[in-house]
């Protein structure tokens, strides 16, 4: 069995890479992973991830400081999505919270997707740290 890295952006090959807290099994976050970025994380034990957005590896936690020890990985059915248990040192949302699951949408409202407000969404989670102050 080989990752099947099929999820291609920015000419960059990449598996999804969920990160769940590796006691509580809360989910942390999703990102993607290129092939450098397996690699690493298997090397060090320290979470890295491709960013689409910047098109550029980076390790979890490089300027903030709240790094992910990588405690176990567990891949799926079809090799294109992996789950990395992590000790998450901090918050693992570049918005200051712990998770980036930290809104929850009130599924007993009808909702316009292109449009959510305020009262059909609802922030859940104590902010960590404030981003501004974090990463200017």
């Amino acid at each position: 069995m080989e990752l099947n890295f099929r999820l291609e952006k920015n000419g960059e090959n990449l598996v999804i890479a969920v990160a769940q807290d590796w006691q509580t099994n809360e989910v942390l976050m999703v990102a993607f992973m290129n092939r450098q970025a397996v690699e690493e994380t298997l090397k060090t034990k320290k979470a890295h991830y491709y960013s689409t957005s910047r098109g550029k590896q980076w390790l979890k936690g490089e300027s903030s400081g709240n790094i992910q020890t990588v405690k176990e990985i567990y891949v799926d059915c079809d090799a294109d999505a992996i789950i990395l248990k992590v000790d998450q040192k901090g918050a693992a949302c570049h918005e200051g919270y712990r998770s980036c699951f930290f809104r929850q949408l009130d599924i007993d409202k009808e909702i316009d997707l292109d449009n959510i407000t305020d009262n059909e969404i609802k922030v859940i989670s104590e902010r960590l740290f404030d981003p501004k102050e974090m990463y200017g």
